[in-house]
C-alpha cells in the first residue's frame, strides 16, 4: 500500500515521548489504525521535530509512503504542561476547591496560597510566571476582603500576558474585573468554586481553564508551529485523559484511572461515595478528581523514587547494582535489567500516588467517646482500575504491578476497594488521551475504541496475589 487516508490523527506531545495515533471509521465502525512514536524534541527547540518523527514512524509501521487525514488533533504536556497558580482564602475550603478545578482541567499546579498574599508570595509568583492564575476566596455573600486584596496585588505585578480566572465570592466579580482590565491583564469571571459551606462547584472553572489553554497557551519551543498543523484546539494531556474517564463513568459508573509517566504520576477518579462514608465525611470531594504527583515521574524522578524504596533494598530485589542501573536508565528501557528496574519504580509510584489520592478513615476521641471520621476521596465503590501510560501498558510485568495496586488495601484503612474487588482494564493501545480529545466530536466512536483497547488482551480477573 503506497498511500492511506484516515479520519483523524491525534498527537500526544509528552514530556519525554511524542505519540501519533491514527483512527478511521469515526462516523461508522471506528477503528484504531496504528501508532507512531518518537522522543519529544523540546530540548532541540522545536516540538515539531518529534511530532514529524512520530508521524514518519507511524507511516513506517503502516507500510505506507503517504499518509493523509481529514482532522489533526493534539494534546500536550511538554515544557511543564499547563502551569498554574491557585490563590484562595482558607486552604481546606476555597483553595482546595480551586485547586481541584485546575487539576481537573489538566493543569500542573505550581503554587498554592491561602489568605492574603505576602510580599514573598508575590515575588515567587512573579518568578514562576505561570500560564494561568486562578483566584478564589469567600463563599457567596461571605468574606470579600481577601480576594479583593489579592486581586489588587496580582494586578500590580504587570503579568499582562497571564490570564486570570476569578472564581470567588460573586459580590466581588465587577470590582475584580475592573482591577485587571485597568491593568491590561486578561480576566475571566466564572461561578464561585465554593459558593456555600460544604458545596463544591468546580465544573464552570474547569471548563474556562481548559478553554483558555486552548486559546492562549503556546509555551513549548515550536508549539506555535504545531497550531498551524492541527485542525482542532490543543488540549492538555491530563485534561484529555479526564475527558476519557468522564466518558467511561457514563458507561461503567465508578472507576479509577492510573497514568504513570516519565515526569509525573496522575490519578483520575470518577466515584460516588458510599452512604456510610457520606455520613462521616468531614469535607466535600468532587465526583471527578485528579491528582498529579510531580515527584513520582518514572524517568525524570527515577532516583528519588529509588531512594524511597532504598537503593540497598532495590539492589537486593533486582539482584543488580541499582545505582548503576539508574545511571543507565533511558526514557524507554530496553534491557531486561532496565525493564525490571522500571517495573519496580512504577509499582512504588503507583502505591504512593493511589495513597495520596484516596481518602482514609481516622479514629478521633471526643467528649462522647471514640468516633470514626472519613477524610478525602472515597474510592471504595470503584469497580475498575484502569491503566494507561507507557509504563502500565508497555512494560512486560505491567499486569503483575496492577494486581498489586488493586489489592493494596489489606489493612482496610484507605477509602479504597477491598483486595480483589476491582476489575483491571488496560489501555493496551495506549490511546486514552487521544480518545478524550476525540470524544468531544465523536463520543460514541471514542467509547467503542476504548472498549476495543481494553479487550485487546484478556482482562485480568480477581487474583489472590497481594502485597
Amino acid at each position: 500500500m503506497s498511500s492511506l487516508h484516515v479520519d483523524a490523527l491525534v498527537a500526544e506531545i509528552g514530556s519525554t515521548t511524542t505519540l501519533v495515533n491514527a483512527f478511521a471509521g469515526l462516523d461508522g465502525i471506528p477503528r484504531f489504525v496504528g501508532q507512531g512514536s518518537a522522543p519529544t524534541s523540546v530540548a532541540q527547540g522545536d516540538v515539531r521535530l518529534g511530532l514529524e518523527a512520530a508521524t514518519q514512524n507511524l507511516q513506517h509501521h503502516l507500510g505506507v509512503q503517504q499518509l493523509s487525514w481529514a482532522d489533526f488533533f493534539a494534546t500536550s504536556s511538554a515544557a511543564g504542561g499547563l502551569r498554574m497558580s491557585v490563590h484562595g482564602l482558607v486552604y481546606d475550603m476555597t483553595v482546595r476547591a480551586a485547586e481541584a478545578a485546575a487539576l481537573g482541567a489538566g493543569a500542573v499546579v505550581r503554587m498554592v496560597t491561602a489568605g492574603k498574599l505576602l510580599e514573598s508570595d508575590l515575588n515567587a509568583l512573579q518568578q514562576l510566571h505561570p500560564n494561568l492564575i486562578l483566584l478564589a476566596g469567600g463563599t457567596d455573600y461571605g468574606e470579600r476582603d481577601t480576594a479583593l486584596y489579592n486581586a489588587r496585588q496580582i494586578a500590580g505585578l504587570g503579568l499582562r500576558d497571564v490570564p486570570v480566572v476569578y472564581a470567588g465570592n460573586l459580590q466581588n466579580q465587577q470590582e475584580v474585573r475592573s482591577l485587571f482590565e485597568a491593568a491590561g491583564q486578561p480576566i475571566e469571571i466564572c461561578e464561585n468554586v465554593y459558593p456555600r459551606l460544604d458545596e463544591l462547584n468546580i465544573e464552570p472553572a474547569r471548563r474556562i481553564i481548559q478553554t483558555l489553554f486552548e486559546q492562549h497557551i503556546v509555551k513549548a519551543p515550536g508549539m506555535q508551529h504545531v497550531y498551524q498543523l492541527i485542525t482542532q484546539p490543543l488540549m492538555p494531556t491530563p485534561g484529555a485523559v479526564m475527558e476519557a474517564v468522564r466518558l467511561l463513568y457514563e458507561d461503567r459508573s465508578n472507576v479509577v484511572c492510573l497514568d504513570i509517566g516519565g515526569a509525573t504520576t496522575d490519578v483520575h477518579s470518577a466515584c460516588q461515595q458510599s452512604d456510610a462514608i457520606a455520613r462521616i465525611q468531614t469535607r466535600s470531594e468532587p465526583l471527578f478528581k485528579r491528582t498529579v504527583e510531580g515527584d513520582l515521574g518514572l524517568y525524570l524522578n527515577a532516583r528519588p523514587l529509588a531512594e524511597r524504596v532504598g537503593l540497598e533494598t532495590l539492589s537486593r530485589e533486582l539482584n543488580a547494582d541499582a545505582d548503576r542501573l539508574l545511571d543507565e536508565l533511558s526514557p524507554v528501557p530496553h534491557t531486561q535489567d532496565q525493564q525490571r528496574l522500571a517495573e519496580r519504580l512504577a509499582l512504588e509510584a503507583g502505591l504512593v500516588a493511589l495513597r495520596r489520592h484516596a481518602g482514609i478513615i481516622r479514629n478521633v476521641f471526643l467528649p462522647g467517646g471514640r468516633q470514626q471520621i472519613a477524610e478525602g476521596k472515597d474510592l471504595s465503590q470503584a469497580g475498575a482500575l484502569i491503566a494507561t501510560g507507557g509504563a502500565l501498558t508497555r512494560l512486560p510485568g505491567h499486569r503483575n504491578i496492577l494486581r498489586k495496586l488493586r489489592d493494596m488495601n489489606n489493612a482496610r484503612a484507605m477509602l479504597y476497594p477491598k483486595p480483589g474487588q476491582m476489575e483491571i482494564l488496560v489501555d493496551n493501545h495506549y490511546i486514552m488521551a487521544s480518545l478524550g480529545v476525540l470524544s468531544r466530536r465523536y463520543p460514541q466512536a471514542a467509547l467503542r475504541l476504548m472498549q476495543q483497547s481494553f479487550a485487546q488482551e484478556e482482562a485480568c480477573t480477581p487474583a489472590s496475589q497481594q502485597i
